[in-house]
Order: structure tokens, then C-alpha cells, then sequence
């Protein structure tokens, strides 16, 4: 069993609140990633977890013992670090063996422990390499593997990938996972990357400015946000707001000519009963808003500014028709060529509205 709870920390440096008021837990052998922009506070929870820093108050426990004033060798946990610390002037084989070494394994114990992880990193090939010829990828798998050779519990893992360029980055989370899921490791993974974020974890801890803003799946994550924040922060391309206004039963789109959006009687009748005031941001993600020539559900209109052809999908930029300061994006087939210039209608599935109050951020309704 390797369960974590983190009960109400909090973490200062001087004036500077770095973690405030966290309570999280993390299920024996979850895969759980710490999720926000620089300076949100997800390195400094994961010292805190870790040993190497002490919160200011709260209290960290491992299976229900609390392990808060226990020095970071003694719990049982693996830590690689974002630059990976690799012993340059050893071989890859005596840096992997050097945890167990210094915890005077027999001989024939490191040989066949040393063996077995660099099989499953795939590195078996390079144990009689030196680190310092080795590769930014390899190097990676070596601090891996130097960590996972003592059989740690909880796993630890800060920006571990962030050095790789994108087609090794992508092979490494698929490696990543699989390696997870066979050990059987509680996970813990810090990065500041959406994507790693969704294709490795199990639950995402989203956090801001020092406070945990969402702790959930990736699908709910990205499907109900439950703020303005959490919102943008997910999904690539980010998401479209749009200010609006609740008026009679309809959604006025502040941001265009005729905006105007007349809702089904069962939204009318959810917002009615959630809303408290009628200042409203509506958010839309760029896979959802289609766009074309022809008016079909709304008679919302944006400008083609520029658009990227991606290979999959090609995404189209616009201004709003009453509003030049404001981008719209829009994710459209492969095939899908617009003009620059051209004047387009919006479209989308009323269920695929998000709806924000503008005061508190907070998510009010999503079907």
C-alpha cells in the first residue's frame, strides 16, 4: 500500500504564500498529475510530499502514519528531477547501482536488480556505456531507472520529460505509463504541459496561484471545469470566451452584431435556477465551433484573420463582427481552405456551451 494525504498545507517563503490550505489524496498505485502554470505551486508540494521541504503547517501522512517530521531517506520515496543529477564520470550501470549500493545489497542482489530495470527501460545495451556519452533521452532513462532500482512506493516525478524534444517526449509518456502500470507505483508527476498531463494521469491536480483550483479525471477536467482558469488551461487549442448577458430566456453574445442565442426550454429552465445574476462568459471549444459560408443554427458571423493548416485539422482565426480586439479559433477538417478576408457563420451544438459567471468565474452550467 502506498496511499497519500496531504491535509491542509501550507508553504511560505517569506511574504510569498507558495502552497495555501492543500488537502489532496492519492490512491495506492494512482498515476496523479500536478498540473499549473510557473510559480502555481506544484514543485514545492511535491518537496513537501517528498521530505526536502517542511510545510509551514499541515500535515503529510503515508497509509495514515504521518511522515510530516521524517527525513526524506527514510520514506520510502523515488525522486527524479527535472535536469536528472546523472553521475557523469560513472557508467550506466554503476549509476543505476548506486542506490543499492549505499544501501550495501549484495553483489549478486545489485547484478540482477541492475539487469532487470534496464531491460524494462529498454537501455540493457548502454550499462557498460559512460553517462557522459550518452544522449538527453537515454540520460532521462538512466535517472529513471536509478530511482525505480530501489523499489520505491511513491514515485515522484518533476518535469521529468521537459528536456526531450516533442517526438521523444511523446514516446517516453507511452513508456512512462506502461512502466507505471506493470510496477504498480503510487505516482505523482509535476509538469506545467496539458498534455502530459491528460495522456498520463489519472486524476489531475490543477492548482493557481498557490491553490488548488480542481482535483478530478482528465475527462471531467477537461469536460466540466470548473472555473474560468481551469477552462483555459485545458484543451489545445484554448478555449473561445465570449462575454454575454442572460436576457429574457436568451443569450445576448456581447461580442457580435446579432447575437443572439435562443435557448431550448431545458437550458432556459437550468439557468434560471443556477444563475445569480445575468453577466455571463460563455465558453466554446474550437473543436466544437464550426464554420462556413451559410447561416445554419445562429446568426453569429467572425472574419478569417489567418489559419494554420495542421495536417489532421486545419484551425481558423477570426474577429467577432463587433469586436476586432478578439480572436475566435475554430478546429475544421484537414481539407478545409478559408480566405483571409473572408466573413463566416458560426455554428455549434447548444450543448456544447460552457456557461461562466463573470463575477466568480465559476462554472454554472455545461451539459
Amino acid at each position: 500500500m502506498a496511499n497519500i494525504f496531504l491535509d491542509n498545507l501550507v508553504k511560505r517563503f517569506g511574504k510569498q504564500t507558495a502552497v495555501k490550505n492543500l488537502t489532496l489524496e492519492v490512491k495506492d498505485k494512482e498515476f496523479v498529475a500536478i498540473l499549473g502554470p510557473s510559480g502555481c505551486g506544484k514543485t514545492t508540494t511535491m518537496n513537501m510530499i517528498s521530505g526536502l521541504l517542511k510545510p509551514d503547517s499541515g500535515r503529510v501522512y503515508f497509509d495514515g502514519r504521518d511522515v510530516t517530521d521524517v527525513p526524506p531517506g527514510k520514506r520510502g520515496v523515488g525522486f527524479v528531477f527535472q535536469n536528472y543529477a546523472v553521475f557523469t564520470h560513472m557508467s550506466v550501470y554503476d549509476n543505476i547501482a548506486f542506490g543499492l549500493r549505499i544501501k550495501k545489497f549484495p553483489t549478486e542482489e545489485i547484478e540482477r536488480e541492475v539487469r532487470g530495470v534496464a531491460e524494462l527501460l529498454k537501455i540493457t545495451h548502454l550499462l557498460g556505456v559512460s553517462a557522459s556519452k550518452l544522449s538527453i533521452n537515454d540520460m532521462q532513462k538512466v535517472a529513471l531507472a536509478r530511482s525505480m532500482v530501489t523499489k520505491p512506493k511513491i514515485f515522484l516525478l518533476d518535469e521529468p520529460l521537459s528536456n526531450l524534444d516533442a517526438a521523444l517526449r511523446n514516446i517516453m509518456r507511452a513508456e512512462l505509463k506502461k512502466i507505471q502500470q506493470e510496477l504498480g507505483q503510487t505516482t505523482i508527476y509535476v509538469t506545467h504541459d496539458q498534455i502530459e498531463a491528460m495522456s498520463l494521469a489519472d486524476r489531475i491536480a490543477v492548482m493557481n496561484f498557490a491553490v488548488l483550483q480542481q482535483y478530478a479525471t482528465p475527462h471531467e477536467v477537461y469536460n466540466k471545469p470548473v472555473n474560468l482558469f481551469v477552462a483555459r488551461f485545458i484543451g489545445s487549442p484554448t478555449i473561445n470566451f465570449f462575454d454575454a448577458l442572460y436576457e429574457s430566456g436568451r443569450i445576448n453574445m456581447i461580442d457580435f452584431k446579432e447575437g443572439k442565442i435562443e435557448l431550448s426550454k431545458r437550458y432556459r429552465n437550468q439557468l434560471n435556477s443556477l444563475l445569480k445574476n445575468n453577466e455571463l462568459v460563455v465558453g466554446l471549444r474550437p473543436e466544437h465551433l464550426k464554420v462556413s459560408g451559410k447561416k445554419k443554427n445562429y446568426n453569429l458571423k467572425g472574419q478569417v484573420v489567418s489559419f494554420e493548416p495542421l495536417g489532421s485539422k486545419t484551425i481558423v482565426y477570426m474577429h467577432p463582427d463587433n469586436n476586432q480586439g478578439l480572436i475566435i479559433k475554430s478546429a475544421m477538417e484537414s481539407d478545409f481552405k478559408p480566405e483571409i478576408g473572408d466573413k463566416l457563420y458560426l455554428d455549434f451544438k447548444e450543448s456544447d456551451l460552457y456557461v461562466f459567471d463573470r463575477k466568480s468565474t465559476e462554472l454554472v452550467l455545461k451539459f
